[in-house]
């Protein structure tokens, strides 16, 4: 099932998407493959702080972030890894590690790589381990209004 913020904003801002159900998944990759989507196309979430506050980057399953590339795109701010207890309470309709990669829903800042955003279609996790959200990959950028960053490498 969709987290239900997700759905109420997709639904009131007329979002194009199909959502798709799968065996439970844990990783993304696991996801991509149970839901029979490439990890170029996958967009994982990864939680961040920069400069000690919450953020959300979105990337493709198949890529690792360069937390240093990341911190000079953004002019030299502090960023690491958030930890799970840091984020878990900030997406109450959603299931730890599935929240859907639209952090304007939940009060914070979305970065997308740029290596996702030359992607026709993404899918993503849509707030539970089971339900993907696939889309193209204009109108996430028009719901999400990330911005936009070359910050990943191959894994």
């Amino acid at each position: 099932m969709l987290s239900p913020r997700l759905y109420h904003f997709l639904d009131e801002r007329h979002g194009r998407y199909e959502t798709l159900t799968h065996d439970r998944t844990v990783t993304a990759a696991a996801t991509a493959h149970a839901a029979h989507v490439g990890t170029q196309q996958f967009a994982k979430t990864v939680m961040l702080k920069v400069d000690g506050e919450l953020a959300m980057l979105v990337m493709p399953a198949a890529y690792r972030v360069d937390l240093h590339r990341l911190s000079a795109a953004l002019g030299g701010s502090h960023v690491e890894l958030a930890h799970e207890h840091e984020f878990q309470d900030r997406f109450p309709d959603c299931e730890v590690g599935a929240m859907p990669p639209f952090g304007n829903l939940y009060g914070m800042p979305v970065y997308v790589d740029s290596r996702l955003a030359s992607q026709h279609e993404i899918a993503f996790n849509a707030g539970s381990h089971t339900d993907v959200v696939r889309m193209p990959y204009a109108e996430f950028e028009r719901l999400a209004e990330p911005k936009t960053l070359w910050v990943t490498h191959v894994m």
